[in-house]
């Protein structure tokens, strides 16, 4: 089973590129693509059960309570946090989170 991913809202673009620049094969859909622009936490988080995406966030403080009433009634594939920034703070380059962990296969 390929692991499919999608990014919430407000995760910045060019982590989603970075991302599919690193690893092409990687099944990563942006929130634009998706059409979630605005679209409340819940149901970003349903949208992303119903297709068996895994929702990649870098809402660290209201997505786990979410995701934790959401799953209470819900399956979900899950939720992957990540920093939007590298650890150093710099914010140079597309690529701007350690996407080691995405790999296809």
């Amino acid at each position: 089973m390929k692991i499919r991913y999608q990014a919430d809202n407000d995760l910045r673009k060019a982590i989603v590129r970075g991302a599919v620049r690193r690893e092409p094969l990687i099944d990563f859909r942006s929130a634009q693509a998706a059409r979630l622009d605005r679209v409340p936490d819940p149901e970003v988080l349903a949208f992303a059960a119903d297709e068996s995406r895994i929702l990649v966030s870098h809402d660290f403080q209201t997505m786990p309570r979410h995701f934790r009433q959401f799953t209470r009634f819900r399956r979900s594939p899950g939720v992957l946090p990540i920093r939007q920034e590298p650890p150093d703070g710099s914010r140079s380059g597309e690529s701007t989170a350690d996407l080691g962990s995405f790999r296809t296969g």
